[in-house]
């Protein structure tokens, strides 16, 4: 067996700063809001994380969308976004606000909507696969078959 001594490399790797004018708007993105990447497989190396920044604009309605086998994390930092999924085949809205912590598992179909007439709503993302997964979907009710195989898994 090998040992690794401390005081080599493998001990001792990067730190990746990523300041926050520099993200970077080349990611995947949906209409009607403005994904900035901070921290990718792509862009630090990152192998188990995806980080950025969601921005929605006063009165803006983002596309719907989900984010493929990733778990998503999201914080919110300013403005009051709303937060669409379907439950028993209705829509229903969860309201934020500064603080709050939303959750979204995979797969799962959401939209995001900014009902403020002048105020941007800005919020933190993580997700758990390197890179910012993100497919569009032309509705809510648009058949996502993975999700139908996650759902049947959790049932057993």
């Amino acid at each position: 067996m090998t040992s690794i001594d401390p005081g080599t490399a493998a001990w001792h790797r990067q730190l990746h700063h990523t300041a926050g004018g520099t993200l970077s708007a080349e990611t995947a993105q949906t209409p009607g809001m403005q994904r900035y990447e901070a921290i990718s497989g792509a862009r630090n190396g990152s192998q188990k994380i995806w980080m950025g920044e969601n921005h929605v604009a006063p009165g803006m309605v983002s596309g719907d969308h989900h984010h493929g086998e990733a778990e998503t994390g999201i914080y919110v930092v300013s403005g009051h976004p709303v937060f669409v999924f379907l439950r028993d085949d209705v829509e229903e809205r969860v309201e934020t606000q500064p603080g709050d912590y939303i959750y979204v598992p995979p797969y799962v179909p959401h939209r995001e909507e900014n009902p403020s007439p002048d105020e941007p709503a800005v919020v933190v993302l993580a997700r758990s696969t390197q890179e910012g997964i993100v497919v569009n979907l032309p509705s809510l009710r648009a058949h996502v078959p993975e999700l139908d195989r996650r759902i049947a898994e959790l049932a057993r």
